[in-house]
C-alpha cells in the first residue's frame, strides 16, 4: 500500500474532495485525521473510513484560527504518534450556501471587505498555519509531504471570484517557497490545481449556468471555455493525484503545481 503506516491530516474532509481523499488514503494504509469546521460531517467521513476497516479521527477545526490548527496537529500526533502528510484541501469562494460566514463569487468591486478577508484566511492563511505548526512535526516524524489543493483560477486570470483567485495564486507561490525551504529536511510540498469538480461548493454555480443555458441565455463568461474533456471531474479523480504526490512514488517531486483540470488550462 502506498501510504502504509503513514499518518495524514486532511482538511475540508467533511465532503467532496476531502472525503474522497480520506477514504482513498485509508485504503492505501494511512491513519487519517479528518478535519473540518463541521464536526458532524467529519464524523460521517470517519464512519465511512471505519466501515472499510480503516482508522480515522474526526477533528473539528477552523483552519483560519491558529489555536484550532495547533489543536488539530496535536490531535494527530497524540492520537497516532506521528505526522507524515498534510493535505490542505479546505477553501471557500464559490457559494454562499456552503460558507459560514457566507461569501460570494464576486469581482473586486462587488466584494465586501469582510468577504475578501474570509476567503483569504480560509483558503491561504490556513496553509501558512498548517505549515507553521505541522511541518516541524513532519520533520520530527522523519519527513513526509504537504499537498495543497489549489485551482486553475490561481494559474490563469479569472472573470470573477477575485478573492478566490488571489488566494489560490498565493497558495501556488507559497507551495514553491515551502518546497525550497524544507526540501533538505525531508519535506516535499506540492500542489494540485483543479478545474471544475462536482462537489457541493461548485454545484450551485453549475446549476445556475445550466438554467441560463436552458432559458436561451449565453452561459456566464467563466463557463464558456470549459474543459476539452467535456465534463466535470468526480472527487475520486482528484484524490488519486493527491495520493500520488503524498506517496513515495513522487519522491523526487517538490514545488510542483500539477494541473488536474481535464485540459482546461491547455485550451
Amino acid at each position: 500500500m502506498r501510504l502504509d503506516g503513514k499518518i495524514a491530516i486532511i482538511t475540508g474532509a467533511g465532503s467532496g474532495v476531502g472525503r474522497a481523499t480520506s477514504l482513498l488514503f485509508a485504503r492505501e494504509g494511512a491513519k487519517v485525521v479528518a478535519a473540518g469546521r463541521t464536526l458532524s460531517k467529519c464524523e460521517e467521513t470517519a464512519q465511512l473510513v471505519r466501515r472499510e476497516g480503516g482508522e480515522c479521527l474526526p477533528v473539528r477545526c477552523d483552519v483560519a484560527v491558529s489555536e484550532d490548527v495547533q489543536a488539530m496537529i496535536d490531535a494527530a500526533v497524540d492520537g497516532f504518534g506521528a505526522l507524515h502528510v498534510i493535505v490542505n484541501n479546505a477553501g471557500i469562494g464559490y457559494s454562499a450556501e456552503f460558507a459560514d460566514p457566507p461569501v460570494s463569487m464576486q469581482d473586486v468591486i462587488g466584494t465586501p471587505d469582510e468577504d475578501w478577508h474570509t476567503v483569504l484566511d480560509i483558503t491561504l492563511t490556513s496553509v501558512f498555519l498548517t505549515g507553521k505548526y505541522g511541518i516541524p512535526r513532519i520533520i520530527e516524524s522523519g519527513g513526509g509531504a504537504v499537498v495543497n489543493v489549489s485551482s486553475v483560477m490561481g494559474v490563469r486570470s479569472s472573470w470573477d471570484g477575485h478573492a478566490y483567485s488571489a488566494a489560490k495564486a498565493g497558495m501556488n507561490n507559497l507551495t514553491g517557497s515551502l518546497a525550497v525551504r524544507y526540501a533538505q529536511q525531508g519535506v516535499r510540498v506540492n500542489c494540485v490545481a483543479l478545474g471544475g469538480v462536482d462537489t457541493p461548493m461548485l454545484r450551485p454555480r453549475i446549476e445556475a449556468a445550466q438554467r441560463a443555458t436552458e432559458d436561451g441565455e449565453p452561459p456566464p463568461a467563466p463557463r464558456r471555455g470549459g474543459a476539452p474533456m467535456g465534463r466535470m471531474a468526480q472527487p475520486e479523480e482528484i484524490a488519486y493525484p493527491i495520493l500520488w504526490l503524498a506517496s513515495d512514488e513522487a519522491s523526487f517531486v517538490t514545488g510542483a503545481v500539477l494541473s488536474v483540470d481535464g485540459g482546461s488550462t491547455a485550451w
